[in-house]
């Protein structure tokens, strides 16, 4: 293989990388055949990681496509602002189309990522590891993208050496199938650590997260959950846990918190975030919240809804608390901000108007009126790094141990084994400083996973998962199921004919 397919990547778009066209043959002129031998694997390979950043740190990509579509999150306009032509607006009310530029950039960014990762196992020179980390990051981006698109465009082989050629693609529970397959080959070769590179426990609980959910890629109506693939999740879990590497944290936010990578002991997999060295756009998770008088000056954007901050009891520990070292120097607490708000000195803060600065828990997707800077619940769920500054030093979580926990627990369930699924889940309950449940049942523990997992992006794959998500809310009507897939985008549509509309669009 030549340099020029690695090239053709920072020149073109993967738009036109995962479609048929003449791109290749025009580019042979201008691009030096380069001999795989002057090519090092691991600086692909690191183009691969860092190809992850966009898609999945930016508050308008990946997160916001599940958070966004769901009950957790919405983005009002207010006045003026966070109108951006409505694209917030039409995520939390199900109302996309195949020219949403969020959605579009979001599937472009993944199989971006997916090229990088393909380039590695192209290359002879590439190391077993090399080989192993590139595989779980290219099933990682075409998981993301086969839960929200259901078509994963597909290039290896003569099919990636020759752009001339159309890709396959796959879809649905065969696509799951082969996910989990390309695991299966990665995992004797990814090392067991650290948390910030493909590793055995990573690509075991993509796995999971793949075979719980392949029911419902393969009928999103009517999710079906199939024993063998129960009774994997639960061995796969298993492995995790025997492995006696993991443990609930016991403050929970210091899961999120910018040395993450070195005082939690519940992250599997996490993106790295090292201020001069690399990362994305972290910040967001809370700069996208917090109002302008506040420190650091927000952007006064997002907001959670009334109804899923009242699914917390008052004692629950992950609904709001003070965390050492970040409300005392910007008077931020982490969690859930509702009511008045104060800086580190305990003094009052106010709005640019001059009125109190207490967020409402009334929201809508448009506000309008005097109190339009304060409407809704604000989340800070990963606490500020005052020290960094914008390059934030908050390794961004992928998979953590206790969403591992809940997957095993909602197997058991689903395998008929009620009273080891609630142990399971009232250990973590325990953790967070709430009575445990006498009987578990799908909807209670949908809502534990809502209370554990908010906000870090799984919120739409487990509504759907559990037959909720066409079901109305706060600021959603009733649903169209064309919804439960995304549109493809019509820049793809229009250069890949082995792409087809989802249904509905």
């Amino acid at each position: 293989m030549k340099l020029k397919n690695i090239l053709l990547l920072t020149t073109i778009s993967s738009t036109m990388l995962f479609s048929c066209s003449k791109l290749e043959e025009e580019f042979d002129d201008s691009l030096s055949a380069v001999e795989e031998e002057s090519i090092d694997p691991q600086s692909i390979l690191q183009g691969a990681y860092n190809a992850l950043n966009t898609p999945f740190q930016d508050q308008s990509r990946f997160w916001a496509a599940q958070e966004h579509t769901s009950d957790a999150a919405l983005g009002p306009t207010r006045g003026g602002d966070w109108d951006d032509n409505g694209v917030w607006r039409v995520l939390h009310n199900h109302k996309w189309n195949a020219d949403h530029a969020f959605l579009r950039d979001t599937y472009r960014e993944l199989l971006q990522a997916q090229y990088f990762a393909t380039n590695v196992l192209q290359l002879n020179s590439s190391s077993a590891q090399q080989k192993a980390e590139a595989r779980f990051l290219r099933a990682l981006a075409m998981y993301c993208t086969l839960d929200g698109w259901d078509q994963v465009p597909f290039r290896e082989g003569d099919n990636f050496n020759d752009v001339t050629l159309l890709p396959e693609t796959k879809k649905g529970a065969e696509c799951a199938d082969f996910l989990v397959s390309e695991l299966d080959k990665a995992i004797p070769d990814l090392p067991s650590s650290p948390i910030v590179k493909g590793n055995k426990d990573a690509a075991r609980a993509l796995k999971m997260k793949i075979l719980i959910n392949k029911g419902a890629y393969a009928n999103r109506q009517t999710p079906t959950f199939d024993n063998a693939d129960m009774a994997k999740v639960i061995s796969l879990a298993d492995e995790i846990i025997n492995s006696g590497k993991y443990q609930l944290q016991e403050n929970y936010f210091e899961n999120f918190a910018p040395n993450n990578s070195t005082i939690s002991k519940e992250i599997i997999y996490a993106l790295e975030n090292t201020p001069g060295v690399r990362g994305g756009n972290v910040r967001s998770r809370w700069f996208a919240q917090l109002h302008y008088n506040q420190n650091p000056s927000g952007w006064n954007g997002f907001a959670t809804l009334s109804d899923f901050y009242d699914k917390f009891d008052a004692a629950d520990k992950r609904r709001e608390q003070s965390y050492p070292g970040i409300t005392s120097v910007g008077g931020v607490k982490v969690g859930f901000l509702v009511g008045q708000q104060y800086d580190q000195n305990g003094n009052a803060l106010k709005d640019r108007t001059g009125a109190p600065l207490s967020f409402t828990r009334e929201v809508k997707l448009t506000e309008t009126g005097t109190n339009l800077e304060v409407t809704g619940i604000r989340v800070i769920k990963y606490p500020i790094d005052y020290v960094s500054g914008d390059q934030s030093n908050n390794e961004y979580v992928i998979f953590r141990y206790a969403d591992v926990l809940l997957m095993k627990a909602e197997a058991l369930l689903r395998s008929g084994n009620e009273p080891a699924a609630r142990a399971i889940v009232n250990d973590i309950r325990a953790k967070r400083g709430v009575a445990a449940f006498g009987t578990l049942n799908v909807d209670n523990l949908l809502d534990e996973r809502g209370r554990e997992l908010y906000w870090e992006g799984w919120r739409r794959n487990d509504l759907i998962r559990f037959g909720k998500f066409l079901q109305p809310w706060q600021e959603k009507p009733t649903d169209d199921p064309k919804y439960l897939l995304f549109a493809i985008p019509n820049e793809q549509l229009a250069v890949n004919p082995n792409l087809t509309q989802n249904p509905g669009y």
